[in-house]
């Protein structure tokens, strides 16, 4: 300790067991914060911004972005969770609650004496272990919707309350099948997720197609067209201003009058190729045609359009127009020199909507859509973040179940089962190191022993009565988290993603292995040494 003194005297240093009391107890602050999310029977919390915004939430990894947390150790700990919510979806809380039960379990065995780096070596040791029983619980499965209903289930139940996730569950295994292409990695960026404020939660729906905020701009069209041809154009149909800024000098007024001609003729002849296109597809048959432009439709191209029966829609962003190609099918096209019958899109029905001052357009019924939309409803603006967030984690937990073409029980199943394998195993370990073992497989039962209290019931007595049918059984065994009994997860449909367990029982380790091994802490920055 002397020594960086001397170096530097406005060094502030906390020394062994201090440095190691110091990271504990940051562990176990924000354990205790995120202790009580967990599960589908977990409370809310509530934050409020400092503009007076609240947000209610008791997802782990939207708690841990909102939160400002100003203790070193316990923002490391958060980086890791939000981290594993990045890679995999999910996993946030469990995250949080193994890393600091892993140090308290480890500060047992320090305050008695024993060195940190052997209970580091433990942990290793059990990890390994524990990942080759995950790899023996793990069920492959070919992965048809009812499992994937099973998988979303488990994740949107600890979210939202449980007659939401009923009706969200469908809406977002359907989204992913839809855009689910074989050969190709599954992209949910081709899921729109759309929000409306409107009477209930329950609303939220999947629409097979396309959502756009806002309507037509001319009072004589359509609101509504069955069967219609979609055409997709990024093509500008009003005046233009020069993109250099330039200006033009008459002679006559008759010059000026020539020069709004020619530019009125070159914007009527755009307007005419869409309008022979209409006349060509649409003449033996009563079908709608739609006009989606990225780009502006001056009031009288819009007048030129609306005579001739054709909806036109002006202003449409970006991403929309990339997913209208895939829901619809046909080209979004960039010029209408070469405008032909394979440009068009098709859509079983075209409609507006008004909600208060905003206009929706819905384009829906479209044949085998690559993109799809979600149209989150909801009384107010928490409550459709709140959906949004699970939507989130819906999707990801559905993409997940795929791409691993296996599942892992739920309701602690897992964390029970490597617990028991992990006290069998650490009698093959020589040494002071069965003392990590030990300690990581208690620590294990965290997730368990916080499912049975978040859900009323006493901890100790429902981890008992499991861990008991599971030592008979020998398969998987979860908590029943309505009676407090045990219950077989794979009978029950409560699955878990195998990558998410994976990830956090990689990350948990290596994260509180890092902090049982620092032994002083040095604020000794150069914003401390100024002054």
């Amino acid at each position: 300790m002397a020594a960086i003194k001397a170096v530097n005297s406005k060094a502030e240093v906390a020394r062994a067991l201090a440095a190691l009391a110091v990271n504990i107890c940051a562990a176990r602050g924000l354990q205790d914060v995120l202790r009580t999310n967990l599960g589908p029977k977990g409370t809310m919390k509530m934050l409020v911004s400092g503009a007076g915004d609240i947000k209610l939430t008791k997802d782990g990894s939207v708690l841990l972005h909102e939160m400002q947390i100003q203790h070193p150790t316990a923002s490391l700990i958060a980086k890791v969770a939000t981290a594993q919510d990045d890679i995999t979806g999910d996993g946030t809380t469990s995250n949080v609650l193994i890393i600091g039960e892993l140090l308290k379990q480890a500060d047992l065995y320090i305050s008695e004496g024993l060195h940190p780096r052997i209970i580091a070596e433990g942990f290793e040791a059990a990890k390994i272990k524990a990942l080759e029983v995950l790899e023996e619980v793990k069920i492959n499965k070919e992965m048809k919707r009812e499992i994937l209903l099973d998988v979303a289930r488990t994740s949107l139940q600890t979210k939202v309350h449980a007659e939401l996730a009923d009706v969200l569950i469908e809406a977002v295994v359907d989204s992913v099948l839809a855009v689910r292409r074989p050969g190709y990695p599954i992209d949910l960026f081709m899921v729109e997720i759309m929000e409306m404020k409107h009477k209930s939660e329950t609303d939220t729906k999947l629409i097979r197609g396309l959502v756009l905020d806002h309507g037509a701009r001319h009072p004589d069209m359509k609101k509504r067209v069955e069967d219609a041809f979609i055409l997709t154009c990024n093509v500008s149909l009003e005046y233009e201003k020069t993109e250099v800024s330039s200006g033009f000098f008459y002679k006559t007024a008759e010059e000026k009058e020539k020069l709004v001609k020619a530019e009125r003729k070159f914007i009527e002849d755009r307007v005419q190729k869409i309008i022979d296109l209409k006349d060509r597809v649409c003449a033996q048959s009563n079908k709608g045609f739609v006009v989606i432009n990225q780009k502006g439709i001056d009031p009288f191209s819009l007048d030129a359009l609306a005579k001739h029966g054709i909806v036109a829609l002006r202003r449409a962003k970006r991403r929309n127009m990339e997913r209208l190609s895939l829901a619809c099918g046909g080209m979004a096209v960039n010029s209408l020199e070469d405008l032909n019958v394979d440009c068009l899109g098709h859509a079983g029905l075209v409609h507006e909507c008004t909600l208060g001052e905003e206009k929706f357009t819905f384009i829906e019924a479209c044949v085998n859509p690559r993109s799809v939309t979600l149209l989150v409803k909801g009384p107010n603006k928490h409550t459709l973040t709140q959906i949004k967030d699970a939507i989130r984690d819906g999707l990801r937990a559905i993409k997940n179940a795929i791409e691993d073409g296996c599942v892992v029980p739920g309701a602690g199943a897992v964390e029970v089962a490597i617990a028991e394998a992990l006290v069998n195993y650490k009698h093959s370990i020589k040494g002071r190191a069965r003392l990590g073992v030990q300690a990581f497989a208690d620590a294990l039962l965290i997730i368990p022993k916080v499912l049975a209290q978040n859900s009323g019931f006493d901890l100790q007595e429902t981890l008992v009565k499991v861990q008991a049918e599971h030592s008979e059984s020998k398969q998987p065994v979860g908590i029943d988290l309505d009676t407090g009994e045990p219950m077989v997860a794979a009978d029950a449909g409560v699955w878990d993603n195998y990558c998410v367990k994976k990830q956090l029982l990689h990350s948990c380790t290596v994260i509180a292995t890092n902090i049982l091994l620092v032994d002083e802490i040095i604020r000794a920055g150069m914003s401390s040494l100024k002054g």
